[in-house]
């Protein structure tokens, strides 16, 4: 049964005409009626034209705004470059010791950083890591020897943008609490990256048939894109 507050909120949002971010994020704020600091959400759906099982898009963005989340880094290396990576504001650092406890299942952090040479160890885990989409990947910045800069940007507001099976992406562009500027920069970090994604794959045509935006309790809006993705 929904909720008093959620009865207050604005009906049928998502069978609205699209508008532009700009126009949407006075409203999508004004429906942030919770006690807490919602989270705004974007949505894509995939242009149903491409075969499901071609979709692959995995990569990450640095968003300029930051993302109001406070991220718990692990770093795996060896010992020669742990002080490295504590003194870059790493939460917890380690080498086999570490790779043992990951293995038992202690996986008490967002982020997992891994030096090269470790992972050659740590990929024997992808049975624990991989479906906690927790596995460094190169592409992605998190098999890396500059560790002071994956570290910096994990702890900044780096994000992570992928497809699930059905050929959707869902990614955050900050809080309620965030001003508009921080979030339609964020906005339009996360457009340029897939315009990216889109160039470096074979789309036939738009690769991005919808586009909503709703916050963690509140209501979804169409949004209107400014290019063709």
């Amino acid at each position: 049964m929904a909720s008093k507050r959620y009865k207050k909120l604005p009906e049928k949002t998502s069978e609205l005409p699209p508008e532009t971010i700009e126009k949407l994020l006075s409203k999508i704020k004004s429906n942030c009626t919770t006690k807490f600091d919602e989270s705004l959400d974007l949505s894509f759906q995939i242009n149903n034209k491409q075969k499901k099982g071609e979709i692959n898009i995995r990569t990450v963005v640095n968003l300029p705004g930051g993302s109001g989340k406070k991220v718990k880094v692990a770093v795996v290396c060896e010992d020669a470059k742990s002080t490295e990576a504590k003194n870059a504001g790493a939460d917890i650092v380690g080498g086999d010791d570490l790779i043992e406890k990951i293995k038992a299942g202690e996986l008490n952090f967002e982020k997992l950083i891994c030096t090269p040479a470790m992972m050659i160890k740590l990929s024997k885990l992808g049975k624990v890591l991989g479906p906690k989409g927790l596995m460094p990947n190169p592409k992605l910045g998190s098999v890396t020897e500059d560790l002071k800069n994956a570290i910096s940007n994990s702890k900044s507001g780096q994000v992570e943008i992928r497809n699930d099976k059905d050929g959707n992406i869902g990614v955050s562009i900050g809080k309620k609490s965030f001003n508009d500027d921080q979030l339609t920069k964020n906005f339009n970090a996360i457009l340029d990256t897939l315009e990216k994604e889109k160039s470096n794959n074979t789309f036939k045509g738009d690769m991005i048939k919808k586009t909503f935006i709703t916050s963690t309790m509140g209501v979804s809006y169409k949004i209107k894109l400014g290019k063709n993705i």
